[in-house]
């Protein structure tokens, strides 16, 4: 007698039959597997795009800005430093720029001379070097930066957050503000600076203006330091010693660049939490997809005994099965791809990010739903394979 066989040519019509007989049932099955897989390649994409913009950014804004500062008072000022220190620091071998500040404590800046004291709106006033925006790299989004002429006049220009605030965004006309208790003209308008956020928020005045209305005795409260690449380190091993001999242990040394690579690395962080979302949602698909199989197990058991009784060996019911679940985990593999791909690049377009997707992504969703497919459909192949021809014709 012939051995019975089964050409893997006639294995995918055989094991799509049951998933064609019931289509919306199918649909529903892979469901879980697509959600799953689609979590797990939107997250990654999304996260990805998001790094890469981030890491375009600093290389864009530059790794080698240091920020020096004294820490702040009991009232949340930032404390001066000592009068020379921004001259020090310039002389240091490696510095290629440097630029003061210093926090005006007790001066607000206002709309008009109507608004009530105390809604500052936590803008701050500073007095503000006239090399401190090529030293930041920022530029200008209307109107002109603080220049010697400027400085000793009542000018003023105003961080993006600051003009925001005030109800700003252009400068077609002459514009005044009530600055700490005189009207100051505003000369111009920065755009965001994401290396110093401090700036963004506040509103910068000359130093001689600052001394001659505001008594400011010409000690900064912060030095941004533009250093060359290759002598970041170096530079600011010294800083602290630099700018204050007297008492380094007190000097914060700062790189504004560190803030935004630990911000990558917190929303990589947070890839293990919605990565283990979508496994669990691969999981709840392996179970609908055992839960189906087997009832189909049940329903097409006259099935199963006609083609045990005209020949077909146990292994030839447990493959077509196992096969009927691998379809189910692929249809579902295959759609949540889909999705997560549109996810990605939806959000990659609303937030203006280049659309960025780790190259294993697709194959680690694709390979995880292909094997949890295949444990789901292990148990139903190996329960029909074991039902013998006579039982399977006598329940049926």
């Amino acid at each position: 007698m012939n051995r019975s066989r089964m050409r893997p040519a006639d294995l995918l019509p055989t094991a799509t039959l049951g998933l064609r007989a019931r289509p919306w049932r199918s649909a529903l099955s892979a469901l879980g597997i697509a959600i799953g897989v689609a979590a797990i390649v939107a997250v990654l994409g999304i996260t990805q795009s998001s790094k890469a913009q981030l890491l375009a950014q600093i290389d864009r804004l530059g790794t080698n800005l240091l920020i020096v500062s004294n820490g702040h008072s009991v009232e949340g000022d930032e404390v001066e430093l000592p009068p020379s220190a921004s001259a020090s620091i310039g002389h240091l071998p490696g510095v290629r720029a440097v630029s003061a500040t210093a926090e005006l404590p007790g001066r607000h800046v206002y709309r008009s001379d109507q608004i009530p004291a105390a809604q500052t709106g936590g803008l701050a006033v500073r007095a503000a070097d006239v090399r401190l925006l090529s030293t930041l790299d920022g530029s200008l989004g209307a109107g002109r930066f603080l220049d010697n002429a400027l400085s000793d006049y009542p000018s003023v220009v105003l961080g993006a957050q600051c003009a925001a605030a005030l109800g700003f965004d252009r400068l077609d006309r002459p514009t005044r503000i009530w600055l700490g208790g005189h009207w100051f003209t505003v000369v111009g308008i920065l755009r965001p600076l994401a290396l110093a956020p401090e700036i963004d928020r506040s509103a910068l005045i000359g130093f001689g203006v600052a001394g001659q209305l505001f008594g400011y005795d010409g000690r900064p409260s912060r030095i941004y330091v533009r250093t060359d690449v290759t002598a970041v380190s170096t530079v600011h091993a010294v800083l602290g010693a630099t700018a204050d001999p007297a008492d380094p242990s007190q000097v914060a040394v700062s790189r504004p660049s560190d803030a935004l690579t630990f911000r990558a690395a917190a929303a990589g962080a947070l890839n293990s939490l919605f990565l283990g979302l979508g496994g669990v949602a691969l999981l709840v698909g392996a179970i609908g997809i055992a839960n189906v199989m087997v009832i189909a197990v049940l329903e097409r058991r006259i099935e199963i005994g006609l083609r045990r009784a005209l020949g077909a060996a146990r292994t030839h019911v447990a493959a077509q099965f196992l096969a009927e679940a691998l379809a189910l985990s692929l249809l579902g593999a295959v759609a949540g791809l889909a999705v997560g791909f549109a996810v990605v690049g939806a959000v990659a377009r609303a937030h203006g990010w280049a659309v960025a997707m780790p190259a294993t992504a697709p194959l680690v969703a694709g390979a995880g739903a292909v094997a949890v497919g295949a444990l789901a459909g292990l148990y139903p192949a190996l329960r029909a394979a074991r039902l013998s021809p006579t039982d399977a014709l006598r329940a049926g």
